[in-house]
């Protein structure tokens, strides 16, 4: 064994706990549960899996309180991923996680790695991974950096899931001063199991089995990256471009087909993806979960660099690579599966009955630990934080004002500012349609792939607004999963299960522990009225800069399913003629979007209710799903940010344009004003009816309603013409609108022009 500490000194106490992320009260608990202060290797694995990132030692205990079961739900937390059972044979599993610290340091191989990672824990289950989508947060185009950070994590996502052939099929990209040095980046990986295969879970077990190591050998990059990603930046952010990992996606490829090989010939116990703190986390875990000991001979482990120490071993987090148990006669097949792929697989170790893990380095026992002191005894830690009262209220509409005078004005300057113009740039450099699966693309407001078996959809989007959370947290907890529920059941899909990445800043600060606590709770509770549970998921703390937070973003990935796939409503208009009828359920209205573009202070008034956000949803599946008759729903779309008149002018992107009936509008909204052509009414949904089909809505929509009296459902307008014209109040030409939006992203980070308050009201 390695030399006690207990001759350090403070300063090098300190020190040493400075290098491993670990406080005094740390320190003491550790003695405690090994009866002597830790030695040699025991610092390092303690830093790892006490960290932030991998033990959630300051979320933990609001996790618990998340609505996570439902009769569909096959594998929830503590797995790699999620797996809900979607009948007739079908499952899927699905995930979301953070990359953001790692991309912000070096974001080429940032995103990519975050995209690599999330793969690994879909095929880790034994699912196949058919769909990828990306969250992500930049700052201002002018911000420091900006255009690089971009370029980089774009790039990244596209290298990375391109060249594996799994299709990016959605996303969401937001832009805001507060990312502005500490960017987000969220990917989601979906992947489905044919009827008859098996989920394959974590749990070591078997004594006598084998530990084996497979995939990409391991070297010096990504050690110490959870403890990197466990802390705020400071200035010297950029030296911590070491902790970041690299990533091959021809070796993913190659991981994908050997590993799913292996499983569906039933040669493997249980397997885990080495992702943060590396072979540390996967060998404690899965030892922890099964309730057993491992005896790991770290030289067996393959290397790149021969003068890698233990610690680098244990933390690297290389890419690529996964741990499997295994019965002893089956090894020479898993092995030569492997190297038919290519690939490493070598016997590193056994498991054992007797709840130790044993590490052994050049002939010498290094480590003998109980994993649960590690994983299951790692600190829980309550926060300080205050109970949530409503932010930003006013008495009422008439006080909600945007600051908007000519409104066409207003509006083809949203359709060029990087808040609200093309995203194209960006998804244009991803693969969507790899896999032969995909319906719906990044194109449209929700994903639609087709079930091979059943042929039935399956719907993909993602959520949170972080205006939505900057006007009240609670209220934006609940839009991030009531607002992409909304957007599936638009669509005709059932949302069935929620995943999230909760991303904020230091949880040490009330007032960030406040918003965590406030937004998972709203979360929860609409996904209880929804019947949606929160499945997989990950949390992301520390995001911030020499100690200025991020907008807490609580981003989520929801799943729906549908009995076709041709009958699903298209997002923009498509035909001249059709009556436009906007559904409103009258909770909340903010100024929202618009507000922090023309420098208003963020007000609103009302607030949301999951009781009645579930029924809404629910009637509006109705609507749209699939019907004996046909569909009688054409297109629609959910009003998000920016309003009514933004929404409206995205449904003419087809270059079919609309003229809606102030006077009809107002039976909806009561006065109508320009202003209230930009609030964000939560929430409204604008649909055309199918041709000929106009009664018969209406009647659907009168037979759903039910107890939902207070939803507003009527016409207001009709599709046609080259323009969009709101009465009196704006009129707009499809294509001086169509030349706005399609200046896109990159055309705004080139010019640097666009500030959050730049544009003209």
């Amino acid at each position: 064994m390695a030399e006690s500490t207990s001759g350090l000194d403070t300063l090098e106490l300190d020190a040493k706990l400075k290098k491993y992320r670990l406080n005094r009260h740390e320190l003491g608990l550790i003695t405690e549960i090994l009866g002597r202060e830790p030695q040699g290797v025991e610092w390092a694995l303690f830093s790892a899996l006490w960290s932030e990132h991998c033990s959630y030692k300051s979320s933990k205990v609001h996790l618990k309180k998340l609505f996570s079961r439902s009769k569909r739900v096959v594998e929830g937390f503590g797995e790699n991923a999620g797996v809900v059972d979607l009948g007739q044979g079908e499952r899927v599993a699905f995930k979301i996680e953070s990359h953001n610290h790692p991309s912000f340091i070096e974001p080429y191989q940032g995103a990519a790695t975050g995209v690599g990672g999330i793969l690994r824990d879909i095929f880790t289950m034994g699912a196949r991974p058919i769909a990828l989508a990306d969250y992500l947060c930049f700052g201002e185009p002018a911000a420091p950096r900006m255009r690089q950070l971009l370029d980089g994590v774009v790039r990244g996502i596209g290298g990375y899931g391109n060249c594996v052939g799994v299709p990016t099929v959605t996303g969401q990209t937001e832009f805001h001063e507060s990312y502005n040095d500490n960017i987000l980046v969220n990917a989601m990986a979906v992947g489905l199991f044919a009827e008859g295969e098996r989920v394959f879970l974590s749990k070591a077990r078997g004594a006598g089995n084998w530990v084996v190591y497979a995939g990409a050998k391991t070297g010096r990059d990504g050690v110490h990256g959870a403890s990197m990603a466990s802390e705020s930046f400071e200035a010297d952010s950029a030296a911590k471009r070491p902790t970041v990992q690299i990533g091959d996606p021809f070796f993913e490829k190659l991981l994908i087909e050997s590993c799913l090989e292996v499983m569906a010939q039933d040669l493997v116990v249980a397997i885990q993806d080495m992702g943060a703190a590396g072979l540390t986390s996967s060998s404690f875990e899965m030892a922890s979960k099964g309730g057993v000991g491992l005896r790991i001979d770290l030289d067996e482990v393959p290397l790149r660099d021969p003068t890698m120490t233990p610690e680098d071993v244990l933390l690297s987090e290389s890419q690529e690579r996964m741990l499997l148990i295994c019965e002893p006669a089956k090894f020479a097949a898993i092995q030569a599966i492997f190297h038919r792929w290519g690939l490493d697989a070598c016997k590193i170790g056994e498991v054992r009955d007797e709840r130790l893990v044993e590490l052994a380095w050049r002939g010498e026992t290094i480590c003998r630990i109980d994993p649960d002191a590690l994983v299951e005894r790692a600190p829980q830690y309550m926060r300080a934080y205050k109970p949530w009262k409503a932010r930003n209220r006013v008495g009422g509409e008439a006080e909600v004002s945007t600051g908007v005078e000519d409104g066409a004005r207003f509006l083809l300057s949203l359709m060029g500012h990087a808040r609200g113009t093309s995203r194209e740039w960006i998804y244009k450099q991803y693969d969507s349609r790899v896999g032969a699966k995909t319906v719906r693309d990044c194109s449209d407001s929700v994903a639609v792939l087709r079930l091979p078996g059943s042929g039935r959809g399956l719907g993909i989007v993602l959520g949170c607004r972080p205006h939505v959370m900057r006007w009240d947290a609670r209220e934006g907890g609940i839009d991030a999963v009531a607002y992409p529920a909304i957007e599936l059941a638009s669509k005709g899909f059932e949302p069935l299960a929620v995943t999230d990445c909760l991303n904020y800043g230091n949880p040490e600060k009330e007032p960030v522990m406040s918003e965590f606590v406030a937004s998972v709770e709203g979360m929860s509770s609409v996904c209880e009225k929804l019947d949606a549970p929160i499945i997989s998921g990950n949390v992301s703390f520390y995001n911030e800069t020499m100690g200025r937070n991020i907008t807490s973003t609580p981003a989520t990935g929801l799943i729906g399913l549908r009995a076709d796939v041709d009958g699903v409503p298209a997002s923009r208009f498509t035909r001249e003629g059709e009556t436009v009828f906007a559904l409103r359920l009258p909770m909340a209205a903010i100024g929202g979007a618009a507000q922090e573009l023309t420098r208003q202070p963020a007000t609103g008034y009302g607030q949301l209710e999951p009781s009645l956000i579930a029924p809404f949803t629910r009637l509006l599946l109705s609507l749209t799903g699939a019907r004996p008759g046909g569909p009688i729903v054409g297109s629609s779309r959910v009003v998000g940010k920016f309003g009514l008149a933004y929404a409206l002018a995205r449904m003419c992107e087809g270059g079919v344009g609309c003229r809606i009936d102030d006077e009809k509008l107002k039976t909806v909204r009561g006065e109508l004003s320009v202003d209230d052509l930009f609030r964000e009414h939560l929430y409204e949904v604008i649909l055309t009816a199918t041709p000929g089909k106009d009664a018969e809505l209406e009647a659907a929509v009168r037979e759903a309603r039910g107890a939902l009296a207070m939803a507003a459902f009527l016409p207001i307008g009709r599709t046609g013409g080259r323009a969009l014209e709101i009465g009196s109040l704006l009129r707009s030409p499809l294509d001086l609108l169509a030349q706005a939006y399609g200046t896109g992203v990159w055309a705004r980070m080139e010019t640097g022009s666009d500030k959050t308050g730049e544009v003209r009201a």
